[in-house]
């Protein structure tokens, strides 16, 4: 194969054109709250659980709840929504509280105390 106005060969080009796209800084995720400050989040470890947070369907479907709410979701309520058990919806909770990506309060309800999970941020952007 003859390029025009070049001589290296084909596995040269493609070398010298990875060498041009990598990466020269570290990933890092922003992430938004809801007053608009920013944080943002470059260690290895706390983007390792972000990403696996966000790898299940079912916490993506409890975010997704959550957001749609000012005042947040119980327990459950989310397991009612979702037609999961309670134990189910408490362990995706953990995780996703364990990535920092919820907060939960506490206050009292007719069977003892609430736990409601609210979103920490409202936008989440990766940055390469």
């Amino acid at each position: 194969m003859e390029m025009s106005g070049t001589n290296l060969s084909g596995s040269e080009l493609i070398n010298s054109d990875l060498k041009k796209s990598e990466i020269h800084g570290p990933l890092e995720l922003e992430l938004l709250d809801k007053n608009h400050n920013l944080s943002v989040i470059s260690s290895d470890k706390q983007i390792e659980k972000v990403v696996k947070a966000l790898s299940s369907k079912t916490r993506r479907r409890i975010l997704k709840r959550i957001q749609n709410t000012k005042e947040g979701l119980d327990v459950s309520d989310i397991a009612s929504i979702l037609g999961m058990t309670e134990a189910n919806i408490s362990a995706q909770i953990k995780k996703l509280q364990e990535a920092d990506l919820i907060y939960c309060e506490y206050c009292s309800g007719q069977h003892g105390v609430r736990k409601i999970s609210k979103l920490k941020f409202e936008q989440l952007v990766i940055k390469f």
